[in-house]
């Protein structure tokens, strides 16, 4: 930051003077008040919650600068990220988490197997930390790898309140690497998240300024569709109410977008000779956005997804989903900085950093690539599924006859019951969507959702290089219990984009009973996306086995995160083997918060009359 006055505005000015005279009068003088002012995020640190003693984290209010500007954040130990935290496999972590708002708060640690009551989720596993409470958080660590942590209150974690775990194995590392480096991408905005929420809630699109209009028809047009194409396009969209445009709720319009705490002309710096193999721990702390990651110049190798090892896989970019964590090796193949480029999936923003022999250096950046648009494969309109291509598409009424009985809804426990065991490779490729019976919390879907696992998502694969995809992903060794799983319910991923309610099988969490999984089964859950945004689902306290086409059960990846994409089809098998009351969600931070989120319970019995939520 050359100048870090430029960006000011008049209540940045108003807000600094008042905590200059507020610490004036707590006792300091104003020249050590001025001289300490706000703090900076990215002012990174790192702590190791196993050693002895345990660790220490601190949550405030602070005002901070974040790219040139003053917001409002909360901080971890006076920071965005907070501290990255250590911890070692066979050991205990102690952490003592010390609230010094005014609000209660909490922290979740992500993809982290635990006892329910160390979850850190407000109402469902513990009442939330108040204010001056300090909660002590002591668990056994019975895992390795990437994962994070963030907070499970309100929308606390858009205002900064999220940092990386990074739990290293008790024997071997079967990466090998020579130096590690944090990506932590991040998206921040200085409106209050609440009226972000509003501003959602109010007018559809409010952030999304890269609409179809009369005035970009050429946009399509310089894509290879001749103008009477474009035309028929645009009214084909208009009849179903639909906006191709819709990829993300918000937008650069109003994120900055962040690597480690830092904006993009900040230029975050990992430093690496040549010849290095660097391993980069990529996570998406983000709230609502998906980055498409790559180094121009450099493959990537993929060893690991959400925590797990996987057969390596080398690659050119790869999309993250919001709460998804991934491995990576890339080799500093000579004396000259490389640019780290995180572009946003709706191509509005990036965040950015720099690999190089030495600080100060800087690559040049990529060229930004015109902003995708959703098609009708998106919609469910794949070719060969109808005569006439609409009628296999988004619906808002007339849905196609079911291909199997649906039963009840995916909170009873007798929808999808078999006697026996479940296929566990070749699974369906399509399935119908039946009946409409999910009322107005759902007003479009595809009625016939099919699997994507080599789709790497839309805006990907255009391009020339390799794009990671679901169906790529191997286990590098067979997790313990992959039995056939027994039971299996649908489960409708919906949203009524106009009224800005979100949802499974058509109903917010106020109107859901809890999902009830029966302890020592092994369930399957086919998840199936009817609205035209992707969504990271996110399951507490134990593993989706995520059915990635396989031919051998025991290949197929373990995941705590799974990205679901317009009309998809994806399924996931689970080990129930962790008793107590656990969230089950979307990881969009304004999508849960208006509705998409599910209560766990994990029972002796699925027998007797469905648990009401507010019992």
């Amino acid at each position: 930051m050359n100048d870090p006055w430029r960006n000011w505005t008049r209540r940045d000015v108003l807000r600094s003077s008042v905590a200059l005279a507020l610490s004036s009068w707590g006792g300091l003088g104003a020249s050590t008040a001025f001289a300490q002012g706000p703090g900076s995020a990215g002012r990174l640190t790192e702590l190791n919650a196993t050693d002895a003693g345990g660790i220490d984290l601190v949550l405030e209010r602070q005002s901070l600068w974040v790219g040139g500007r003053l917001g409002d954040a909360i901080t971890v130990n006076g920071s965005i990220p907070g501290p990255s935290i250590r911890m070692q496999e066979g050991r205990e972590a102690l952490i003592r988490v010390h609230n010094r708002m005014v609000e209660s708060t909490s922290i979740h640690w992500h993809g982290i197997l635990l006892p329910y009551t160390m979850d850190g989720v407000p109402g469902i596993s513990f009442p939330g930390i108040a204010p001056g409470e300090t909660f002590t958080y002591r668990y056994p660590v019975v895992q390795n790898g990437t994962y994070w942590y963030h907070s499970h209150t309100g929308l606390q974690e858009q205002l900064g309140h999220y940092g990386q775990l990074i739990v290293e194995p008790a024997g071997r590392d079967p990466v090998d690497y020579d130096v590690e480096y944090s990506v932590v991408l991040s998206d921040w905005t200085f409106q209050a998240p609440h009226t972000v929420l509003r501003n959602l809630k109010t007018i559809e699109g409010y952030y999304n300024f890269q609409r179809p209009t009369l005035a970009n028809l050429d946009d399509q047009m310089d894509a290879g569709m001749s103008l009477g194409e474009v035309i028929r396009e645009r009214l084909r969209w208009q009849r179903m109410r639909m906006d191709p445009t819709d990829i993300a709720d918000i937008t650069g319009a109003t994120f900055t977008y962040l690597m480690n705490g830092h904006a993009p002309e900040q230029n975050w710096t990992a430093i690496a000779r040549p010849g290095e193999r660097v391993r980069l721990r990529i996570v998406n702390a983000s709230t609502m956005t998906y980055y498409d990651f790559r180094v121009p110049g450099l493959p990537m190798t993929v060893v690991q997804a959400d925590g797990q090892n996987i057969q390596p896989v080398e690659t050119d970019e790869l999309r993250v989903a919001v709460a998804e964590t991934y491995d990576v090796l890339v080799t500093l193949p000579d004396d000259r900085a490389y640019t780290l480029f995180a572009e946003t999936m709706d191509r509005s923003g990036y965040a950015r950093g720099t690999l190089a022999p030495r600080e100060g250096m800087a690559a040049p950046l990529p060229e930004r690539r015109r902003r995708p648009m959703l098609t009708m494969a998106d919609m469910g309109m794949v070719h060969g599924m109808s005569g006439n291509g609409e009628s296999a598409g988004m619906d808002h009424g007339s849905m196609q006859e079911a291909t199997r009985d649906h039963g009840p809804s995916a909170g009873s426990e007798q929808h999808g019951r078999h006697d026996g065991v479940l296929p566990i490779t070749r699974l369906p490729e399509r399935l119908a969507h039946g009946p409409d019976e999910h009322g107005p919390g759902s007003i479009t879907m595809a009625s016939t959702a099919y699997r994507q696992l080599a789709d790497p998502g839309v805006g990907l694969g255009d391009d020339g290089w390799r794009v990671l995809t679901y169906g790529q992903l191997r286990c590098l060794n067979t997790p313990g219990d992959r039995r056939p799983p027994t039971r299996e319910f649908d489960l409708h991923l919906t949203g009524n984009m106009h009224k800005y309610i979100w949802g499974f099988d058509g109903k917010k969490w106020s109107e859901s009973e809890m999902i009830r999984f029966q302890y020592g089964e092994r369930l399957r859950i086919n998840m199936i996306n009817d609205t035209m945004m992707s969504h990271p689902i996110h399951l507490h306290g134990m593993w989706m086995d995520l059915y990635a086409g396989a031919d051998d059960y025991g290949d197929n990846p373990r995941k705590h995160t799974v990205n679901v994409q317009p009309a998809e089809l994806l399924t996931v098998d689970i080990s129930v083997d962790a008793p107590g009351q656990w969230a089950f969600h979307c990881h969009l931070l304004y999508h849960m918060e208006m509705g998409m989120f599910r209560t766990i319970a994990v029972v002796r019995s699925l027998e007797g009359d469905p648990i009401d939520v507010v019992a």
